[in-house]
């Protein structure tokens, strides 16, 4: 039974992953953040080691958990948990921009680096990287999460190539909009960081961001996709000895990376101010 590893399972695009991927024959470790997720996760059948992305201790333990039931070996790693702090840039503190990326890129790379040996050892392995199109393009009040996904990015390519001839398959997922509980999880972190109602642009948070964040009922976005959609594509990487290096999932990743590399910087600037 090959297996593999899973972060952010409490929800979204990690729970849909871990319940495909075992319904296919894997043998998932579905980890989350917290220890009641975990045990949720348990109860369900799933072995789920407790992993906090900002807790190196909890990266050690968890992989070593692991490796331990599995005899040493780990098919696949999908790094996928990570969380939002929408807000103006200027209103962005240094903390919370810290903070965001020692949850969605340096636990990543931590680890990262910690898989990369067991797979160099058994010849082979597949590490996934769930990026974002705003890996490969930007939007207002995004200006945190995309610098994470735009790092991701240049890190996991520059990756894939030094591990060119190792064995391991280094891969990109990269979901538009995903019916997720993502864009609620994220109301804690702008409540902690930005301070909206000082800002010089209060009138764009109390005309876009702010009633959206707090809307009682989920909207969906345009060309929005349910994470299966994302699990599907997880599969077929995880099936195949020469994935590509990059999955778009949703038209709106297709958009992006097409605007991204056509069209002048002015006139993508014009059209994303639409949106």
């Amino acid at each position: 039974m090959k297996s593999i590893l899973i972060t952010g399972c409490s929800s979204g695009i990690g729970l849909d992953a871990a319940q495909t991927l075992k319904a296919a024959g894997w043998r998932v470790f579905a980890s989350c953040r917290q220890q009641a997720d975990c045990d949720r996760l348990a109860a369900m059948g799933f072995e789920s080691p407790r992993l906090d992305y900002t807790d190196p201790a909890s990266i050690d333990a968890a992989l070593a958990e692991v490796l331990e039931a599995t005899g040493g070996r780990l098919d696949a790693l999908f790094n996928n948990g990570a969380h939002s702090l929408s807000g103006l840039v200027e209103d962005l503190p240094t903390d919370g921009l810290r903070a965001i990326f020692e949850a969605n890129f340096f636990g990543w790379h931590e680890l990262t680096r910690r898989v990369v040996p067991v797979m160099r050892a058994q010849g082979h392995g597949h590490i996934v990287q769930c990026s974002s199109a705003l890996g490969l393009g930007f939007m207002r009040f995004r200006g945190a999460y995309a610098a994470t996904k735009h790092a991701l990015e240049a890190l996991t390519d520059t990756l894939r190539l030094e591990l060119r001839d190792s064995g391991i398959k280094v891969v990109l997922i990269e979901p538009g909009p995903i019916t997720t509980k993502f864009r609620r999880n994220g109301v804690a972190w702008f409540e902690r960081y930005i301070d909206w109602k000082a800002s010089a642009r209060r009138d764009l948070y109390e005309t876009g961001l702010v009633p959206r964040l707090y809307a009682e009922t989920e909207t969906k976005d345009q060309f929005e996709l349910p994470a299966s959609a994302v699990s599907e594509r997880l599969l077929k990487i995880l099936q195949s000895d020469h994935p590509k290096p990059r999955h778009y999932v949703t038209t709106a990743t297709w958009i992006t990376g097409i605007l991204m590399r056509l069209l002048p910087t002015r006139v993508v600037d014009r059209i994303i101010d639409r949106i």
